[in-house]
This record gives structure tokens, sequence and C-alpha cells, in this order.
């Protein structure tokens, strides 16, 4: 899953929310040097992550870009998905989007504190160019697959994933489709566990 997906997950906690939204910048026990809260946020966006991967309705997703994009298949399926969680009717319409996006970033600036330096230097651009509400739009995601291949060491273009991802849109769609309620029901059960913890 990728940014929108991650902030959703976390069912408005606000540390929950930090630290799932920062967790691909905390490497190893660097998680051990956050409060309780956000640690475990760090801990539930790996859980989200572990559970996607092994999805089999991730595995069949992924194998409309990998013939492309190798082992970064399931990085652009996690925008992929994103996007059909933006245009989910049963989560969110327009102005609750921009009004979950707005809150998003809100919350990121009061932990700023928190965020590590490379999420630090991104979030900027993130609140400018409003990426978790600009992936409802097919625009947003073809900046989304051009900003994964410009962090990315081994990939050069983006083209081919947004070609993959017209042609194929509706088997992504029904992809996420199978996937989006069983990853939302196992984050709210680890989320409970470890507030409850």
């Amino acid at each position: 899953m990728n940014y929108l997906a991650h902030a959703f997950l976390s069912f408005r906690h606000p540390q929950i929310l930090v630290g799932n939204m920062i967790s691909d910048f905390v490497k190893g026990k660097k998680k051990e040097d956050y409060p309780d809260l956000i640690k475990k946020g760090i801990m539930l966006h790996r859980a989200i992550d572990n559970f996607t991967d092994l999805h089999e309705t991730t595995t069949f997703a992924k194998q409309f870009f990998r013939p492309h994009y190798r082992l970064y298949s399931g990085a652009f399926v996690d925008v992929v998905y994103d996007h059909f969680l933006a245009n989910d009717s049963n989560e969110f319409n327009h102005s609750r989007l921009m009004e979950f996006s707005q809150q998003t970033y809100a919350v990121l600036d009061q932990y700023n504190a928190y965020l590590p330096e490379g999420f630090s230097n991104m979030l900027p651009y993130m609140k400018k160019q409003n990426w978790l509400y600009n992936y409802h739009y097919r625009r947003g995601i073809q900046n989304s697959f051009g900003g994964l291949v410009h962090r990315a060491t081994y990939l050069t273009e983006s083209k081919k994933a947004f070609e993959v991802f017209e042609n194929h849109y509706n088997e992504l769609r029904e992809c996420y489709d199978a996937f989006f309620p069983d990853v939302k029901k196992m984050a709210w059960q680890h989320f409970q566990s470890v507030l409850t913890a």
C-alpha cells in the first residue's frame, strides 16, 4: 500500500498515523528511538506491507507490471491501490478525501520533530502537490509513477507503467475490490491489539 492507504489505515490516530507514514524512512533498530505509539504505527505499516505482499490478489496484480519492472512491480501496484481507494465510494467522496488529506498533512506538521530527514524533506512537496487527494486522478497516478522511478535506483522510466495501468485498469480495479476489505480488516485488528497491549 502507498501513502493514502497507510494514512487511511491509521484509523485517525495521530501518533499511529505518523509512524505509519514514516516507516519506510526508519531503518532497522531506529524504530526504538520513537515514542511508543509512533513505534506501533511503524510496526502497523510493516504488518500492512507484509500482508499486502503475500496476498494472492496482489500477486495477480503484479503480473501486469512484472515483465517491464520485475522486482519493482509491487511498488507500482501499491500506487494503483491508492488510486482505487481514493475512488472508493464506500470510503471517500471528493470532499471527504480533500478533508482527510488536509487533516493528514496537519497531523504530520504537528509531529514535525519526529519526522526523519528524508520524509521531512518530501513532505512540502506532498502538501504542495496534494499527493493524497490527487491519487483520485489518473494524472496523479502518472505523477506518482514518475516519483517512484525518480527515487528508485534501477528504474529509468515510468511511461510503460502508466500504459499498463491504463490498459489493465478494470482488472486492477477488480484486484483492489478483492483485496482492500481483507487488508482493512487485518489492519483494524492489528490496530486494536497494539492499542490494548
